[in-house]
C-alpha cells in the first residue's frame, strides 16, 4: 500500500491546524477563540475592535496593584452572594471584542445580571463592572477597550493608571461614559453595586488594609 503524502500549505502548516495568533491581526471573535483555544501556553490575549493584542510579561509594577484590586472585589463579592468577582476572565462582548479584563464584578443571572457562561466556559455579555490595571496598556485601556465596553453597555469601567497615579471610574449614562468624582473624603462609590467603595489615596498607595476597611463599611 502506497503512503499518500500530505502537502503542507503555503504557510508550512497543514490546513487542519489553525495558525497561531499574532499581535495586530484582524479577525472575528469566533476565529479568535478557535485559535486561542489551540494556544494553551498563551495566558493573556485579547481581541479589541477586531485587532489581536498579545499580552506582555507581568512586572511587579502591575502585579502589586492587581493584587489590591482582586482583594477589594473579592471581599465585596464574599459579602454579597448575588455577585461574583473574576480575575482575568475571557468575556465575549461582540463579534469584534473578546476581552480579558484584569478584574470584573458581575451580578449573577439569577439576581438580574446579564452575563452568561457559554458551553466553552467563557462569559458572554457585558459584566456590570470592568477594572483594568494600566501599566503598558494605558492607551488601549483608555481608548479602544473603553469605547468597546461603552458600546456594549458595561455599566461601570474603572482604569487604574499606575504611572500617573490616578484612577478613572466611568459610569454609563445614556450611551456615554461619564467620570465619577470622589466624595469629600476622597472615596469613589459604585452606582451599580451598593456599598462598593474605593478610597483613592489608599488604593494608589497599595494599602490593602485600608482599602478593605473602607469597603467593609455598612
Amino acid at each position: 500500500m502506497t503512503a499518500v503524502e500530505t502537502k503542507p500549505s503555503v504557510t508550512g502548516r497543514t490546513p487542519s491546524r489553525p495558525l497561531p495568533l499574532e499581535n495586530g491581526e484582524c479577525m472575528h471573535s469566533r476565529e479568535f477563540l478557535r485559535r486561542y483555544d489551540r494556544m494553551p501556553q498563551v495566558k493573556k490575549t485579547e481581541l479589541i475592535e477586531g485587532i489581536v493584542y498579545m499580552g506582555s510579561p507581568v512586572s511587579v509594577h502591575y502585579a502589586k496593584p492587581d493584587g489590591v484590586i482582586q482583594l477589594w472585589l473579592g471581599a465585596y463579592a464574599s459579602r454579597h452572594t448575588e455577585t461574583e468577582a473574576l480575575p482575568n476572565a475571557t468575556v465575549i462582548l461582540d463579534a469584534e471584542n473578546t476581552v480579558q479584563p484584569d478584574a470584573l464584578l458581575r451580578r449573577l443571572p439569577e439576581h438580574g445580571g446579564v452575563t452568561r457562561v457559554n458551553e466553552d466556559g467563557y462569559l458572554t455579555g457585558p459584566p456590570e463592572l470592568i477594572v483594568e490595571i494600566a501599566v503598558s496598556s494605558t492607551s488601549i485601556d483608555l481608548r479602544d477597550k473603553r469605547r468597546a465596553s461603552c458600546r456594549n453597555r458595561v455599566r461601570e469601567y474603572l482604569v487604574w493608571v499606575v504611572a500617573e497615579q490616578r484612577v478613572e471610574w466611568s459610569v454609563l449614562e445614556d450611551d456615554e461614559y461619564a467620570p465619577q468624582q470622589p466624595d469629600v473624603q476622597g472615596v469613589l462609590h459604585s452606582r451599580v453595586f451598593p456599598g462598593l467603595r474605593l478610597p483613592v489615596a489608599d488604593l494608589l498607595a497599595c494599602d490593602s488594609a485600608k482599602v478593605l476597611a473602607a469597603s467593609a463599611l455598612p
